[in-house]
């Protein structure tokens, strides 16, 4: 390819991974740990505030349930597993017609137990919106709502970020056989961290094109979705998601005693999807016209349409299959192309071991736009002419942006970790906890920003690098403050899923605490003429 071409291609590598790279670094560091959502929601869930009931009186709890509170008719959950972050046997939640469908602060949620004598009793819940803010944090990319401009800012980062990809493959075309995982380790530091980018770039690179084409996919899935209905299910869509009208002349209203009992339900499941998982029963106007029963579960052969799997829709009083368009291993090809988009972005499908996989891309990920923005500052970088002994002023564009990149993707590590503890520590003790947790992270957020900018970037990493090992070994101990001090009013876990939170975060801090000690030693003896180093006028305001 001719130079001159390379060379546009590398411009426009480098400006969109420059406009997009701190935004991007927040996805992923967060959608890295979305990936165990679930285990982070149940480290940090408080203790159940009702009793959980056996399976086998689920269909008792369901008939007083609903003779307390009708209206919990229109849409309840029984859970068939046990676990810490589900309130109880039976819930469902009420939302504010008003609000987005996306603002989960405009939800109220409830549970049902029996009591000793075998009648309901209905409390409200409050479990913990931490996996919920995080993950809001990485679908739009750092800002603190989950609504429509917002997503569409979204779409356009991810679209620019997919131009990055393409280009820089262009850009590394020329020498990609000479130079693919050449990793040269020595002293010239901007080099090995060019190749590290360049290899781990292109080793994830099938991973990088689906999270930018599915995440464009995601910002403009409402548009999408208008597009299909009238393309493909010519004004249907809704139809998919509802059981037929009643044939004329049918009853109005169903009376919930004469539903069949969930053993009988998921039996007929069972019969019909034998590799089918089901982990929820999810209940649908059962006492309207068109009552219907989501079994959703998992099947560890196929893809799951979304993130908690697929489902399979049953009239919950005859027990007759309704739809199976979201069953994973039933769904229609059109269907499965929909679904393959949430599924290949959420790692719903393959078990643990593609989770975890997920995990760990999702942090080289994140790595690889810090390294990005970086590299530009390094070649930047003024270097002192041979007859002069005085360090030269770096220019205030590579300076602000290394501050700002420091202040961002530090302050988001520091800020999560601060906001996951917070999830223990103010549980019960404050009103709303979910402004907290926004607050808690905005407030290490944009403090480091600001001290990233204060004191230079090269001071203010290492600062900042101890703080967010601090925070994150924060977590593990909470969890053994917890147990050995219950006084505290703190919770402690033991399932393996919330001690696998803790082990993880033990691990991040040790690395957070390590990539300190490391970045300290460079700044303090590395090449004078860098924005990352103390000795001269280079990369801080103020000596550390």
């Amino acid at each position: 390819m001719r130079t001159d071409f390379v060379r546009i291609y590398k411009s426009v590598h480098t400006w969109t991974g420059i406009l997009t790279g701190m935004a991007l670094f927040i996805a992923f560091y967060a959608g890295a740990l979305t990936v165990f959502k679930e285990p982070l929601a149940r480290w940090v869930a408080p203790p159940k505030q009702v009793e959980s009931v056996p399976l086998a009186q689920a269909q008792q709890l369901m008939l007083g349930a609903l003779a307390v509170n009708p209206a919990a008719a229109r849409d309840f959950t029984i859970h068939l597993d046990d676990a810490e972050h589900i309130a109880g046997r039976m819930d469902w939640q009420v939302r504010d017609p008003a609000a987005d469908e996306h603002d989960e602060t405009a939800v109220r949620h409830y549970a049902a137990t029996l009591d000793a004598a075998g009648n309901a009793v209905v409390v409200e819940t409050h479990p913990s919106p931490l996996a919920g803010f995080i993950d809001t944090l990485h679908r739009v990319v750092g800002l603190p709502v989950d609504n429509d401009p917002n997503r569409w800012i979204m779409g356009i980062v991810a679209a620019l970020y997919a131009l990055a990809l393409v280009s820089g493959v262009v850009v590394l075309l020329p020498s990609l056989v000479k130079d693919f995982f050449a990793l040269r380790v020595g002293k010239n530091l901007k080099r090995m961290w060019l190749d590290a980018h360049n290899v781990i770039g292109i080793v994830s690179l099938p991973f990088h094109l689906v999270m930018a084409l599915t995440s464009v996919a995601f910002a403009f899935h409402d548009e999408i979705y208008v597009i299909q209905d009238k393309l493909v299910h010519e004004g249907k869509w809704a139809a998919a998601f509802q059981r037929p009208k009643p044939a004329p002349g049918a009853s109005a209203v169903h009376e919930p005693a004469a539903m069949l009992p969930p053993e009988v339900l998921l039996a007929r499941a069972g019969e019909f999807a034998p590799g089918f998982v089901p982990s929820m029963l999810q209940y649908q106007q059962v006492t309207g016209v068109r009552p219907t029963l989501r079994i959703w579960g998992k099947d560890a052969a196929a893809v799951s349409p979304r993130a908690r799997g697929g489902f399979l829709a049953l009239d919950p009083f005859s027990g007759k299959v309704i739809n199976s368009d979201f069953l994973p291993g039933r769904q229609s090809t059109p269907n499965l192309f929909v679904s393959s988009f949430f599924a290949l972005h959420m790692a719903a499908f393959g078990g643990t071991l593609v989770q975890w996989m997920y995990f760990l891309l999702g942090l080289a990920g994140a790595w690889l736009f810090y390294s990005g923005n970086l590299l530009w500052v390094e070649s930047r970088r003024r270097k002192a002419a041979r007859q002069s002994d005085d360090v030269p002023v770096q220019r205030q564009d590579a300076r602000w942006l290394a501050a700002a990149t420091v202040g961002v993707c530090l302050g988001c590590m520091g800020g999560i970790s601060l906001t996951i503890v917070g999830g223990k520590w103010l549980y019960g003790h404050v009103d709303n906890l979910g402004a907290w947790h926004v607050g808690l992270y905005y407030a290490a957020f944009f403090a480091s920003i600001a001290w990233a900018f204060r004191r230079g970037c090269a001071a203010a990493a290492v600062h900042l690098l101890w703080a967010a090992a601090l925070f994150t070994l924060a977590i593990p101990l909470t969890t053994l403050l917890a147990w050995r001090f219950p006084s505290l009013g703190m919770w402690a876990h033991t399932s393996a899923e919330s001690l696998g939170v803790d082990a993880t975060a033990l691990v991040g801090a040790l690395v957070f605490a390590w990539m300190a000690r490391a970045t300290s030693h460079r700044i303090r003896h590395g090449v004078a003429d860098s924005v990352w180093s103390i000795e001269g006028r280079a990369g801080s305001a103020t000596p550390a």
